[in-house]
Parts: structure tokens; sequence; C-alpha cells
């Protein structure tokens, strides 16, 4: 778990505008301290990935958490984390699928390239709240993060 003085960087790839805004607004009532970057499709993840640094000065930051969406225009989801779990620098960064997808085929798939965790996305506004509360406490409060 990193210390509560230390600002968590959370990317989140999503091409959707509205389950962007629903993430924000989770972020922002949990109180908990995040730098939120937001890119709209594989292309730009890698792009900004391998224009990150280790180190806060100058570039942007390697992000502590990858909130994934899978189904995204230019390089879906699939395609993206492979080639993150695939590069030395980005490999242990947690990658959480954020989908709508219900399909075994999609969660296993995912896992087999290295997905920390798969999430159906919420239909309903207070469950998507309720699971995002829940994704803070596992993935800000409770693990360790590298």
């Amino acid at each position: 778990m990193k210390n509560n003085d230390n600002i968590i960087n959370i990317l989140i790839a999503e091409d959707d505008e509205d389950d962007y805004t629903l993430i924000i607004d989770s972020i922002k009532s949990s109180k908990n301290n995040c730098q939120v970057n937001w890119v709209r499709d594989g292309e730009e993840l890698l792009k900004f990935l391998n224009s990150t640094s280790d180190h806060e000065v100058g570039n942007k930051k390697v992000p502590d958490i990858i909130l994934l969406d899978l189904n995204m225009p230019k390089k879906d989801g699939r395609e993206a984390l492979e080639e993150i779990k695939s590069h030395s620098k980005f490999k242990n960064i947690p990658v959480i699928v954020l989908t709508t997808s219900q399909a075994k085929m999609d969660i296993q798939k995912v896992y087999d390239l290295g997905a920390n965790s798969f999430i159906q996305k919420p239909f309903k506004y207070a469950d998507f709240s309720s699971m995002m509360e829940n994704f803070f406490k596992y993935w800000v409060h409770t693990v360790k993060l590298p």
C-alpha cells in the first residue's frame, strides 16, 4: 500500500465519455489522493506509457494502476494489455479490466494476458459507485503496489 501522503497515479483507458465521467465522479467522491490521466484508445494508452518516466520531474510519471476498457477503437484493450505485460518497464503495473463484457472468453483471455482483475461495469449509478468504493478499498488501501 502506498503511504497516504503519496498520490496514487491512475491511468484510465476508456473511449466512452459517460463511463469516464462515472469513474471520475467515483474517484472524486472517494476523497483518495489520486492523479488521473485519461486516454481514449489502446494506441493513446501505449503512447502515454512510452512517454512516462520513473521520476516525477519532467515527463509524466508511470501510473500505479491502469483501468482498462476492452472495447476501444484503434487498438483494443486486449492488444494493449498484451503489449503492456510484455514490456519490462510496465509489466508490473496492475491492470484492472473494467468492461461491459460478460463473455467467458474475454475473462479467460485477459487473465491469460496478465490482467490483475476483471470487473464488469455495473449499469446502475449506485452499483457503479459501490464497485468503485470496493476498488479503492482493495487497490489503494489494502494491497501494496509496486
